[in-house]
């Protein structure tokens, strides 16, 4: 199928990666049967995604039929700007968004300031402390600068009703990003994180704190916990309180693990009538600990969260051979691997290593070039 052609899918699954796919590689797409069963259509925070890719691209052309299960998108050219904002609703965090924004911010004509509103920490996804302390940092890996890469919180937001602020700011990159060699993970040398809490008792931190401490202090000595704490309007509009925590280690490599506590989400609360009782701080901190060590313990150079990221920028390289180690394969990674097969027609060469339960995995990038900043 030529590059020209609009590329025909179903279903709603990786809806999100797909448009990411899409308007990297400038492939029309038309989607149909988006959950056909059921409620129909797509959701809130799907619709928010696309209005998204909207603001930050120019003469992209969406268009969705009147239930919302098909949808056709023609990408534009992503031009980045400063100043913009965008609400991203309730559905889901904000972590859903900053992702595909870090992406295509990589490839635009100008650089990306954007102000994100809604959930920042939730169950479903990656919290925005993650995003600051891991997520940024892995890119300087592919040969991008470290200098305009900035997520600032401004206000924490915890479901059901969020109120959070965040500020993100990407750059572009000249041409295209640097192939790597990344294979070995090294020994954990320290662990950072950051506890949060909004409308409850700042002492809830302390206790979150002690619980993980205490069990990461049998394997290390090393371990800063900072606690942040948000009342008034910087608090959002919900009570909640989570963790975020990262291992360090010795060759730069950051694995991470993240749990908040809140409420449930609004469309869950309408169908219970009594609320749930919430975990409490030291069970909290205590699942964060392990959730950690768990993540070390499977071995590779990224956590399993961040499988699916590293592949697509693998990807996204010159056509260099680029190798990089994972612990085992997540549901999300392989599912990965078969959108860059469709869109970047890139193959992996996966190779298990049984000594150690990791999976090295090879491939030759597409080599996407920034052509948006030639234009200008």
């Amino acid at each position: 199928m030529g590059r020209d052609k609009t590329r025909r899918l179903s279903g709603s699954r990786h809806f999100r990666q797909r448009m990411v796919l899409a308007t990297l590689t400038s492939t029309p797409v038309t989607i149909v049967d988006i959950r056909a069963d059921g409620t129909p259509g797509l959701r809130e925070h799907e619709v928010s995604l696309l209005r998204l890719l909207d603001k930050i691209s120019d003469h992209s052309d969406i268009e969705i039929n009147e239930t919302g299960t098909k949808l056709r998108y023609k990408p534009g050219v992503i031009i980045g700007g400063k100043d913009l904002e965008h609400d991203c609703g309730l559905q889901r965090g904000i972590g859903y968004f900053l992702e595909p924004l870090i992406l295509l911010g990589l490839f635009g004509r100008s650089p990306i300031s954007i102000r994100l509103k809604g959930i920042t920490n939730d169950t479903k996804d990656p919290s925005v402390d993650t995003f600051r302390m891991v997520t940024l940092h892995m890119l300087k890996h592919f040969g991008v600068p470290l200098e305009g890469l900035e997520l600032k919180i401004e206000s924490r937001g915890a479901p059901p009703l969020g109120g959070g602020e965040v500020l993100l700011r990407v750059p572009n990159i000249n041409s295209t990003l640097t192939a790597v060699n990344w294979v070995d993970e090294g020994m954990v040398k320290r662990i950072r994180g950051v506890t949060f809490s909004t409308r409850v008792s700042p002492q809830i931190e302390n206790r979150i704190l002690y619980a993980a401490r205490g069990l990461f202090n049998k394997f290390i000595p090393d371990v800063h916990i900072f606690t942040d704490h948000r009342s008034g309007a910087s608090g959002g509009r919900s009570a909640g309180y989570g963790v975020s925590v990262v291992a360090e280690t010795t060759t730069g490599c950051l694995i991470s693990a993240d749990a908040t506590v809140s409420h449930t989400n609004v469309d869950e609360l309408s169908t219970e009538s009594e609320k749930p009782e919430l975990m409490s701080p030291e069970d909290l901190g205590e699942q964060v600990a392990s959730m950690l060590l768990e993540e070390v313990a499977q071995g590779g150079v990224v956590d399993s969260t961040h499988q699916g990221l590293l592949f697509m920028l693998c990807a996204l390289c010159p056509p260099d051979v680029s190798k990089v180690r994972v612990g085992q394969l997540t549901p999300y990674a392989i599912e990965t691997l078969r959108n860059i097969r469709d869109f970047l027609d890139v193959k992996f060469i996966i190779k298990p290593d049984p000594n150690s339960n990791t999976v090295t995995l090879k491939c030759v990038g597409a080599g996407v070039k920034n052509l948006a900043r030639k234009i200008s």
